[in-house]
């Protein structure tokens, strides 16, 4: 359409546009919860708001009173519906609205089949994966607590916390816990807990209830959020049999909320007695230590060369003096034996020796050039030669 700050439409016909358009669309099936239900007395038509649990979107319904007089025993406010609906555009008001043809109850055993699907689905994607899990802080200083306003599941974490560990701090944020209103502010409040540093671990708490009261907990934009935490989560959701998809993501899950409440903050009394008996194990071992030490040094200093250290080393003086009396013995003796034989020697050399020979009266003839003279043909007569004595030397000539 051509329009302009000098030609604009109407408001009328802007809504009459718009109410065509809308009216061209067909039919379609919506699911929802119902939020508001208005049955004005002898009307032909009930009015319906229709509210999307995950997010924060509602949307007006009407129906014929027969349409909805067909479930009228099994529907209510809260309860989830699918309707068999055409968009109205409501031109006066220029407000969209959905007219309403069927309205079929979500039965449990439905809810509990798109939950199992649901829940295979995150599965898939690794959201309940163990390793994902954190751990949860051994004392936590400050604890994060999600749950409705004056709950007896409120009551049942605070005291029994504060009864283990009375030194333990909460942070509280009070939600809707069922109806429409549930998964946008339980979100909201995990939401502000997990940004705050301080906070060490997060409690989402509620009673017990219905299959329907415990939908909100199983809802895919809460589980998504849980899975982003930083910070440790425990689900704490109604009573042991109860398992909405919350338990799966959380990284711990407690039966009840006086069962959270034990398993996040440790009891002091309990911890005072294992401190006593880590105490005095830790004493026994030591008395043990010293005691079996003691033993060790007392073994250690009887022994003989620590309780006389010179006991030993007169033990070996008086053994190197034996070795070197003998050793003086031993020398002495070769000595006195080398001594006689060097005397014997010394008579045998003596006798045998030719001054001994020429001091019996012989005497040794010797050439000019020194040679002894041993065989008669060795000279020639007239030829000069020196004759040696015991007591000297003279002169000889050989005569014939």
């Amino acid at each position: 359409m051509n329009t302009s700050a000098e030609s604009p439409l109407p408001v009328g016909e802007v809504s009459r546009l718009i109410g065509g358009w809308i009216d061209r669309l067909g039919a379609v099936w919506v699911e929802g919860q119902i939020t508001q239900l208005s049955r004005r007395p002898g009307a032909g038509v009930v009015f319906l708001t229709l509210r999307d649990p995950s997010y924060d979107i509602s949307v007006s319904v009407t129906c014929y009173r027969q349409v909805f007089d067909a479930v009228a025993d099994v529907v209510s406010e809260g309860a989830r519906v699918v309707v068999l609906a055409k968009p109205e555009w409501y031109a006066p008001r220029g407000q969209l609205s959905l007219r309403a043809t069927e309205i079929r109850p979500v039965g449990v055993g439905e809810l509990l089949a798109r939950l199992e699907q649901l829940k295979k689905a995150l599965a898939r994607e690794g959201l309940f994966a163990p390793e994902r899990k954190k751990p949860l802080p051994f004392l936590p200083q400050l604890v994060g607590l999600v749950c409705g306003r004056a709950s007896a599941a409120e009551r049942d974490v605070l005291e029994n916390a504060r009864h283990r560990w009375p030194a333990v701090r909460f942070e509280v944020r009070n939600v809707a816990v069922q109806g429409v209103h549930a998964v946008p502010q339980v979100v909201q409040a995990v939401k502000e807990l997990d940004a705050i540093e301080d906070v060490d671990v997060i409690i989402v708490a509620r009673g017990g209830g219905s299959v329907e009261d415990l939908l909100p907990f199983s809802d895919e934009q809460l589980i998504r959020t849980v899975a982003q935490c930083r910070t440790p989560v425990v689900s704490a959701i109604g009573h042991e049999p109860d398992n909405p998809l919350l338990d799966h993501v959380a990284d711990l899950r407690a039966s009840t909320p006086t069962d959270a409440a034990k398993k996040v903050v440790p009891d002091v009394g309990e911890e005072y007695e294992r401190v006593r008996l880590l105490r005095d194990r830790a004493r026994r071992c030591v008395a043990a230590l010293i005691e079996r030490e003691e033993r060790g040094l007392a073994h250690a200093l009887a022994r003989p060369s620590i309780e006389d250290p010179h006991r030993m080393i007169d033990e070996r003086a008086d053994h190197v003096a034996d070795l070197l009396d003998r050793g003086r013995r031993c020398l002495r003796h070769q000595l006195d034996r080398a001594d006689s034989e060097l005397t014997h020697t010394h008579a045998r050399v003596v006798a045998l020796s030719p001054a001994a020979t020429l001091k019996r009266g012989y005497a040794v003839l010797q050439k000019a050039d020194g040679h002894a003279v041993r065989d008669p043909g060795e000279v020639e007569a007239g030829e000069a030669l020196r004759a040696r004595v015991s007591e000297g030397e003279f002169s000889v000539r050989v005569d014939t």
